[in-house]
């Protein structure tokens, strides 16, 4: 046997019993598929006959085996793949997992050969199950999922899982405790893209798990996740409907959920906040909060609080953190502890890209780095900007063109364009879809995507228009952000206490350039309106 075999039985004890004790995957490291017409399990082991009896026993809604073996298996390799296959399982999104979330002493190691079950093996299993349709959706189609990417099975990096740990330990312990007027604070920050939100998944599945198990510390306790962000909050969602111990009635946006456990005078045990840069610190009285701040509103009606939260990503007035204002609510809190993520796991480029791009939200233009693995460039013209990403999403998906909020966009149904600067080229912004993020639409290859569509999320390839509020000044070589042009004028209510309003003003929009900037997996692309700018720019 040279090539992956998937053997399909019905899911019953005849078959088991019909299974010579002469063959030989008996005793030898095999992966399985069990699947009904809406659910799924997945695993591995060495010990088959047993533990499908097993199965049988205990799992419902399921009506087939799928043994799935090769010569070249080892334990290693079987549950490595185990993990893989049910992280794309949830993207294909044909079934319910029926799976239980990994724990850190199930960590995927290090072993002989990896890359080659990694790559070579595991294309041609999913090969044979997408010929045999027990799968979807073919593998690159899978990988552009944003679903996908936030799997609450993903592997983790020894960072992440100490960091899980931690998380546990930390909810486990202060959910019991006796707790004052407001709940226990965990803080965890980190720039965009060091695996804030995969991390929080995980954990947010596990938490779930634990509280259905009576012997958990956790029993029938009453979490929530929390995201102020309408993408975001409709891929955790999502993630919700494919899989087993997730209820979509534990995600929620902060104001419906602070208004609704003050309506039933109730108290959750955790909540969970991802973005929580986003979360409003002011009232917002249009939009039906009459609290002071988010976080200390759930800091009342919540045991334990674990954020997520990078200063750099506010992007509203409204919601502008300072580390006064955070070191304020630490203080208000029972207890409270921080942790720091620090690796880069987004985008495929070296430090002087990072550092290039963490130079230009701090106003200075440096020389563009080069760097083989990831592609920078800069653009004369946004039609061939635009042409590019055209390029590169019909040959690697998921690639769009993104930009500064400096022209008129409305929610009235019109539409609103990107000009480039000479009005010879125009985009249309970006549509909101009902299901999927705005990204995984085909059709918004031909739009531009606004910081409201993509903060949080991947693209392979970004192409980034920075519009006219963003200006080079040569005779002080550096950028000018002439945050008049800036046309999201939602960000600038709520300037109530801020001393500095320009200055305030602009930092939302430097903020905004450097998520933009930090979209991309393989590349960026940019395009700048500014003629001094642009022609800066491309000098270099």
């Amino acid at each position: 046997m040279t090539a992956i075999e998937i053997l399909s039985l019905p899911f019953k004890q005849d078959s088991i019993n019909q299974i010579s004790n002469t063959e030989q995957y008996l005793n030898y490291p095999v992966i399985y598929v069990l699947n009904g017409k809406k659910e799924a399990y997945i695993g591995e082991t060495v010990y088959f006959k047993n533990r499908m009896k097993a199965h049988l026993k205990a799992r419902k809604n399921i009506d087939q085996i799928n043994l799935i073996k090769h010569d070249e298996f080892n334990r290693s390799a079987t549950f490595h793949l185990e993990t893989k296959l049910i992280n794309y399982f949830l993207g294909d999104e044909k079934y319910t997992l029926q799976n239980k979330s990994k724990t850190a002493s199930d960590f995927t190691h290090n072993y002989y050969n990896k890359s080659y079950y990694d790559q070579q093996l595991f294309k041609e299993l999913w090969q044979k199950l997408y010929e045999q349709k027990l799968v979807n959706h073919e593998l690159h189609t899978i990988e552009n999922k944003d679903i996908f990417k936030l799997s609450p099975f993903k592997e983790l990096t020894l960072e992440q899982l100490e960091l899980k740990e931690k998380v546990l330990e930390f909810c486990e312990k202060q959910v019991q405790a006796s707790t004052t007027e407001y709940g226990s604070l965990l803080v965890i920050e980190g720039e965009a893209g060091v695996g804030k939100s995969v991390v929080l998944s995980s954990i947010f599945y596990t938490i779930q798990e634990r509280a259905e198990e009576a012997s958990s510390p956790l029993y029938k306790t009453e979490n929530y996740l929390v995201v102020n962000h309408e993408e975001m909050f409709k891929t955790y969602k999502g993630i919700a409907k494919q899989v087993k111990h997730l209820k979509g009635k534990n995600f929620a946006k902060p104001t419906p959920l602070v208004n609704t456990l003050q309506k039933e005078q109730k108290k959750a045990d955790i909540i969970f906040v991802d973005e929580a840069h986003l979360l409003l610190t002011k009232p917002d009285t249009y939009n039906n909060f009459h609290g002071n701040n988010h976080l200390e509103e759930l800091l009342k009606l919540a045991k334990v609080v674990v954020i997520i939260y990078d200063q750099d990503q506010v992007l509203k007035l409204k919601s502008l953190w300072g580390a006064a204002t955070l070191e304020q609510l630490k203080k208000l809190s029972t207890y409270q502890e921080e942790y720091q993520l620090s690796n880069q796991f987004r985008m495929q480029a070296n430090d002087e890209v990072i550092n290039w791009i963490n130079a230009f939200k701090r106003k200075q233009v440096l020389p563009l780095p080069h760097d083989e693995n990831y592609e920078f460039k800069v653009f004369e013209t946004m039609k061939a900007m635009h042409e590019k990403i055209k390029a590169q999403n019909h040959q690697f998906g998921l690639s769009r063109v993104v930009s500064t909020f400096d022209y008129l966009h409305k929610k009235d149904g019109g539409t609103y364009y990107v000009n480039e600067s000479n009005g010879e080229y125009k985009m249309p912004w970006n549509t909101t879809s009902t299901k999927y993020t705005w990204a995984e639409k085909p059709e918004t290859i031909h739009e531009a995507g606004s910081i409201y569509t993509i903060q949080g999320f991947d693209l392979n390839y970004v192409g980034v228009v920075l519009g006219p509020s963003v200006q080079y000044d040569a005779a002080k070589d550096e950028i000018v952000i002439d945050t008049s042009k800036y046309m999201d004028k939602g960000a600038y209510t709520g300037t109530e206490g801020i001393t500095n309003v320009n200055e305030a003003k602009e930092k939302i929009v430097l903020n905004s350039i450097n998520i933009l900037m930090k979209r991309g997996i393989k590349g960026l692309y940019i395009y700048a309106s500014d003629e001094a700018l642009r022609e800066k720019l491309l000098s270099y």
